[in-house]
């Protein structure tokens, strides 16, 4: 088995470009470089003299679906949000949370769908693997992606969901630090309650997520999530209150229930929100006689 390279490359990619080689799904990965001054010219495809822009838009044409993989590819990312962006860089249907991009925002694929954006920073494997299969196996129509063009089947949860740090948020004790066990939103910046995706449930390397390791989720899967505004492990807040609440629940409720919960909290999950290990055990019932 070979593969082509070089000269054989980009023979085989002109082909599948002007349609002389059919296709099926085109996967790209990194932000578009529309600079400079909208030449493209950033960003070559190596050996061609052409700028990679170019090649994605012929190629997009006779895909029957194309998949953006990376928060990059799908909103711009960090590239867009240099100051001033002098790359010129955008997503394939996105700039950041607006619809354009590359392609537009009525493009559509010769398979009937827009861009499907695999958002993450990474993209978790598996949510690359399960939607390329579902593709293969059942097919893939727009019911099966969210308002921004993701997969519902990591997308239609949120990253708290599955968090082992949930009993702590229920309670609403907050770490102080990292290296402490507690709840991470309201001290540490973590925007689990706002990220949608399936990290606590499909976790990472078999067991792995930035919560379980003890870093804030950062939604790395949402567009704008690489500039909030303020330092990722930090919450900002207004009157002592965190500005960026759950996306499910009315923010009076929220705080509502936030007062009743700390007033409920056990002092076992008191004290362990703020220990780098459990200090209290949970309480051995006793038979009664």
């Amino acid at each position: 088995m070979w593969l082509e390279s070089g000269a054989e490359a980009l023979q085989l990619l002109g082909d599948c470009a002007d349609g002389t080689t059919p296709f099926d799904v085109l996967c790209v990965e990194g932000a578009m470089l529309n600079g400079p001054n909208g030449t493209g010219r950033f960003h070559l495809m190596a050996g061609s003299g052409r700028p990679l822009t170019e090649w994605v838009e012929r190629l997009a044409r006779r895909a029957r679906w194309v998949f953006a993989i990376g928060s990059c590819t799908a909103f711009g990312g960090f590239s867009a949000t240099t100051p001033g962006n002098p790359l010129e860089a955008c997503g394939l249907q996105y700039d950041g949370d607006e619809p354009g991009g590359l392609l537009g925002e009525a493009f559509v694929a010769a398979g009937g769908l827009p861009v499907v954006n695999i958002a993450g920073c990474p993209a978790h494997p598996g949510w690359v693997v399960d939607t390329l299969q579902k593709l293969a196996l059942d097919g893939l129509t727009a019911g099966d992606l969210d308002e921004c063009g993701r997969p519902l089947l990591y997308a239609e949860q949120l990253v708290h969901h599955g968090c082992s740090r949930n009993e702590y948020y229920e309670f609403k004790a907050s770490a102080r630090q990292h290296s402490d066990l507690g709840c991470l939103m309201e001290n540490l910046g973590c925007k689990g309650t706002q990220a949608h995706a399936d990290c606590n449930v499909r976790t990472w390397n078999g067991g792995g997520s930035c919560l379980r390791g003890g870093f804030a989720c950062i939604a790395c899967t949402e567009p704008g999530f690489e500039a909030p505004g303020h330092p990722f492990q930090e919450t900002p807040k207004i009157a002592g209150i965190p500005i960026g609440l759950p996306t499910d629940m009315p923010k009076a409720w929220f705080i509502a229930l936030s007062v009743l919960s700390k007033s409920a909290t056990p002092k076992r999950v008191r004290d362990n929100a703020v220990a780098d290990h459990p200090v209290v055990r949970p309480a051995v019932r006793k038979p009664s006689k």
